[in-house]
């Protein structure tokens, strides 16, 4: 599984999963819409750690830089 996602790319997921998180949990988004979008949260904080995003696969989004691209093998 080869890394798609920048920087910029995770921190942005990782920031709006807090942010969904923060108004479910203060019962600003409740029932069903809440609880999808917390999946959705869910989703996004787990390929922000894993760097990658299967929806990028089929569209050949990268948002790596080049550098970033370069998998080093320790």
């Amino acid at each position: 599984m080869k890394k798609n996602m920048g920087t910029i790319d995770i921190v942005i997921r990782v920031l709006i999963a807090i942010l969904i998180a923060v108004l479910f949990f203060t019962k600003v988004i409740t029932g069903a819409l809440g609880i999808v979008l917390l999946v959705f949260a869910g989703i996004f904080i787990l390929t922000s750690l894993i760097q990658f995003c299967p929806l990028y696969i089929p569209f050949k989004i990268n948002t790596r830089k080049k550098e970033e691209n370069v998998d080093t093998k320790s």
